[in-house]
């Protein structure tokens, strides 16, 4: 069978840390979907506002593999040290690196590149390639009693987030308002940590749009220290 990626997504997360690890966790994250041209005829998206939310099947395109099958991964739900089946994972070392993802859909945007999905809540990150968009249909989709195996232990845990005043108007002084800093405080709260690391006196540093950001965990709170913009690589010094 042959695959075609037909759009490209594009949002804020552009590094693998930070990205949340299933869709939704940070339904405050707008995400637009840009298809390639050979698909931007707007008859293709005719209907699809009758719908709140979409599935997205995509690649991981950004993981290292050496094309061996991985038949027991460790998921960072278990801490990264205990093996399950791949099957019994959403893990990308997997025989096909598809990822399936549900969005809330905002709404479409006709463009310069065409027609333009604006969505809410995905686990991509920022080019991530398309390769399907079908419609969540609720009575079909949502299983009523489906139990969750071992992601339901932990399932609704989140961190406190404490952005310190003279943080925001850093923030605010590069350009960054209200509402990116709650888009922000969302996807920190999921806890973008690997599970085994728990050390109060460690700084983590995170790429979140065109800023850096640092912050710190002690226990269930989490502290942002720091926020700065990236200076491109390709700027020139005065």
């Amino acid at each position: 069978m042959e695959i075609r990626k037909i759009a490209t997504i594009h949002n804020d997360y552009t590094e693998r840390f930070g990205v949340p690890r299933q869709s939704g966790l940070a339904p405050e994250v707008r995400s637009r979907i840009v298809f390639e041209k050979e698909y931007r005829n707007p008859d293709a998206l005719r209907g699809i506002e009758g719908f709140s939310h979409l599935w997205l099947i995509w690649e991981f395109d950004r993981i290292e593999r050496d094309g061996s099958y991985r038949p027991m991964v460790r998921p960072p739900k278990l801490g990264g040290n205990t093996r399950v089946g791949v099957w019994a994972t959403r893990s990308p070392y997997r025989p096909n690196p598809l990822g399936l993802t549900v969005v809330r859909l905002v709404g479409t945007e006709q463009t310069a590149e065409g027609p333009v999905l604006v969505v809410e809540g995905a686990d991509l990150m920022n080019g991530t390639p398309i390769y399907d968009i079908k419609p969540y249909v609720p009575y079909a989709d949502c299983v009523a009693g489906a139990v969750g195996g071992f992601a339901d232990e932990h399932a609704g845990e989140r961190l406190r987030v404490t952005v310190p005043e003279e943080v925001r108007a850093a923030a605010a002084s590069a350009g960054h308002g209200e509402e990116w800093l709650a888009a922000l405080a969302k996807v920190l709260s999921a806890d973008p940590r690997p599970a085994y690391q728990d050390d109060p006196q460690r700084r983590y540093g995170m790429r979140y749009g065109d800023a850096e950001v640092a912050f710190v965990v002690n226990g269930g709170e989490l502290t942002v220290t720091e926020i700065a913009n990236v200076v491109p690589e390709d700027a020139q010094t005065l």
